[in-house]
């Protein structure tokens, strides 16, 4: 936690912990990233801002930044209880079991955490749906891939990462059969020159697009160094590779985050579990590269149309695993609740990944 935010926390803690009916509404956003990372935590903070301009002085924001997974979380989350935070939203997989903790000990207040799976009266999940925009990702890659290798930076080997680097393949092999995808973990996900290294690692493995689960624009940086290209993450980073930059898959929380506010602020607040994708315009396809021919942009945007439109779902059978099991049969969909489990990576993947 950085010294502004523990000062912060500080003086609140010496401040009456009622709220008053006429008073703001107080909303807390714990991130595990910087809010200049360019990724995750940017996009998430990008929410909060827009949520501020939407509702004035009737809401009250805090966030904190930098948050570890684990204690450090379940601290911050606590203290954020503790000083008057009605509406708290905890972004990172890793924070789920201390959200769940710090949600059982205030049943009066409201948890939202992103990407999990446990519920309470008082707790929600939320996510994008990351995987529509990995697939056409996949899709574009495969498409300028001359080597036929796709470079992947995995930060951990959780369900929500297994599923997009499946979701980036089988939108890359529905363009080119024979192509490969690398991985690279590096267990975070945020440390620049680390994803810098892994960037260069799978070019020099024989890369030529390298797509990111990481959060700094450090990847995109090594592909527009060494003429490859790249694919940002969370939001639009054409900016820090103009000529490597293929598309980006940009997470847009603001939609989420007002809706959500809101229906805390009426009362009319249910938990539930919410995936938000291209249809909701949570996610969204960024600053496609002129790079590509018309025929190669027409054929992304009807993919991007009928994952819209609900036509086609990148995980619609038949989908066998690795070992050649059969794992979707044909003319059957995976559930949210199977997707958030995912385990197991689809047949063609030759990668392993940590357990």
């Amino acid at each position: 936690m950085s010294l502004k935010h523990s000062l912060l926390f500080a003086a609140a803690l010496a401040m009456p912990l009622h709220v008053m009916a006429d008073d703001p509404l107080k909303v807390g956003f714990v991130y595990v990233g910087p809010i200049g990372d360019y990724g995750w935590s940017y996009m998430h903070d990008q929410g909060r801002l827009a949520a501020e301009a939407e509702f004035g002085s009737a809401i009250e924001t805090t966030y904190v930044e930098n948050v570890a997974e684990g204690a450090d979380a379940e601290r911050t989350i606590r203290m954020l209880a503790q000083t008057g935070h009605d509406l708290i939203f905890t972004t990172s997989f890793g924070f789920m079991n201390p959200t769940a903790r710090v949600a059982a000990e205030f049943p009066d207040k409201t948890f939202l955490h992103a990407t999990g799976y446990q519920h309470a009266d008082n707790l929600g999940t939320y996510l994008s749906v990351t995987y529509e925009g990995r697939y056409v990702t996949g899709v574009a890659a495969a498409m300028v891939a001359e080597s036929g290798v796709i470079g992947y930076i995995g930060s951990y080997p959780i369900p929500e990462v297994i599923r997009d680097i499946n979701a980036v393949y089988m939108g890359a092999r529905s363009v080119n059969p024979d192509i490969e995808i690398r991985v690279v973990w590096v267990n975070t996900w945020y440390d620049p020159a680390r994803e810098a290294d892994a960037a260069n690692t799978l070019m020099d493995q024989g890369a030529d697009v390298i797509v990111q689960h990481t959060d700094s624009p450090a990847p995109m940086t090594a592909a527009e160094r060494r003429g490859k290209w790249g694919v940002g993450q969370a939001s639009d980073m054409s900016r820090f590779g103009p000529q490597a930059h293929l598309l980006s898959v940009v997470n847009d929380w603001a939609p989420y985050y007002i809706r959500t506010i809101g229906e805390v602020m009426e009362g009319t607040w249910e938990s539930q579990d919410y995936w938000g994708g291209i249809a909701d315009d949570i996610i969204q396809i960024a600053s496609i590269s002129e790079r590509l021919t018309s025929e190669q942009h027409s054929h992304l945007e009807g993919i991007i149309e009928s994952i819209r439109t609900g036509e086609f779902h990148p995980f619609s059978g038949p989908l066998s695993d690795q070992t050649g099991t059969l794992r979707v049969p044909e003319g059957t969909t995976m559930t949210n609740g199977e997707l958030a489990g995912m385990d197991w990576y689809v047949e063609g993947i030759t990668a392993t990944y940590p357990q």
